[in-house]
């Protein structure tokens, strides 16, 4: 177990959206919706890029957690909204603080953001974020 208080900070986490990332993404997961690939069926929806997919922030927020808190992290709850597309070649970061602490694990306020190549935010992505995380 960590040793963390009410305000810590969650480590940022960047991720960059290539398009390779994303086909691999849905070829583990077999969603090959064509928003996600298809160049053509994004022009006609009146779209300039494929879209990310969204179940993979849940990833990316379990990833930032799970690299500041370890092994012994277990994430019980995650609960998240869209607040905006990304789209391919978009980078994002994860962000987040502490809320609460117990003897069993934390609770956690998060968001994405889309982010240009300086880290500056350009628009939301997910918020708000919020997950409980128990020690094992």
């Amino acid at each position: 177990m960590k040793n963390v208080k009410v305000g810590d900070q969650v480590p940022v986490l960047t991720k960059h959206c290539t398009l390779t990332s994303m086909i691999a993404y849905a070829g583990a997961t077999w969603d090959w919706h064509r928003l996600h690939y298809d160049h053509d069926y994004l022009k006609s929806k009146g779209l300039a890029a494929p879209v990310v997919d969204g179940q993979v922030f849940g990833a990316y927020v379990v990833q930032a957690i799970q690299d500041w808190l370890g092994e012994s992290a277990f994430i019980a709850e995650l609960d998240f909204r869209y607040a905006g597309l990304v789209f391919a070649e978009e980078q994002v970061q994860v962000s987040g603080e502490v809320t609460e602490v117990s003897g069993a694990g934390v609770s956690l306020s998060l968001k994405i953001d889309v982010v240009d190549a300086s880290g500056a935010v350009l628009r939301p992505a997910v918020t708000p974020i919020t997950a409980k995380v128990l020690w094992r």
